[in-house]
C-alpha cells in the first residue's frame, strides 16, 4: 500500500485540478444574492446632487461597476449604449476609484449609456457590493435586492442570454 501513496495522492490532485478546470471563473459566487443591496448616497456626475438606490425601489435595475481606467470596460461599452438605445432597463454607472475629470471625459467621448452616473472617489461602495475589480454588472430586483452579479465585460450574448432573464425574474 505504502508503495502506491504518490500514485494516489496524484491521482487525488489531478482530479481537483481538473474539476476546477470546468469551472467558470466569472461566476464567482456572491453572498450578497437574495439580499439587500447596501445603501448608499453619492454625488452624480451626470447631474447636480445626490443618488441613491433607495429612489429605484419598486423596479428592477442594473448597477455598473466601471472606470476609465477599465481596459475591459472599453469593450462593454458600445454593448452598454446599444442597451440603453433600447431602453431596457435603468441602467446606473458607479465610476469605481476613478477622478470626476476622467470619468466624465471617458464618458464624452465614448457616449453615456447610463441614466445615472454616480463617483464611487474611494471605492467603499465597491467594497460593501464585494466588487473585485471592473467591470461587474449587478441586477437590483425590484425590491431592492441583489439578485444577479456579473463579473467582467458585459457582451451582447451575456446581456440577451443572462442579464435579461434574471431582470425579468427581478420584476
Amino acid at each position: 500500500m505504502k508503495r502506491f501513496a504518490p500514485l494516489i495522492i496524484f491521482a487525488a490532485l489531478a482530479l481537483l485540478l481538473a474539476a476546477g478546470l470546468t469551472l467558470n471563473p466569472r461566476e464567482l459566487p456572491s453572498v450578497l444574492i437574495g439580499k439587500s443591496a447596501p445603501q448608499f448616497k453619492l454625488d452624480r456626475l451626470d447631474a447636480s446632487g445626490q443618488f441613491s438606490p433607495a429612489s429605484l425601489k419598486g423596479q428592477p435595475w442594473l448597477l455598473n461597476v466601471w472606470a476609465s481606467w477599465c481596459s475591459a470596460c472599453i469593450q462593454e461599452h458600445p454593448v452598454l449604449n446599444s442597451i440603453a438605445a433600447e431602453h431596457k432597463v435603468t441602467l446606473v454607472g458607479l465610476a469605481y476609484k476613478d477622478t470626476d475629470k476622467d470619468a466624465k471625459e471617458w464618458l464624452q467621448s465614448r457616449g453615456n449609456p447610463y441614466n445615472v452616473v454616480i463617483a464611487d472617489r474611494d471605492g467603499r461602495v465597491g467594497i460593501d457590493y464585494g466588487v473585485y475589480g471592473v467591470p461587474e454588472t449587478f441586477v437590483i430586483d425590484k425590491k431592492g435586492n441583489i439578485a444577479y452579479k456579473h463579473i467582467g465585460a458585459v457582451t451582447p450574448d451575456i446581456f440577451k442570454n443572462i442579464l435579461l432573464p434574471e431582470l425579468q425574474k427581478a420584476r
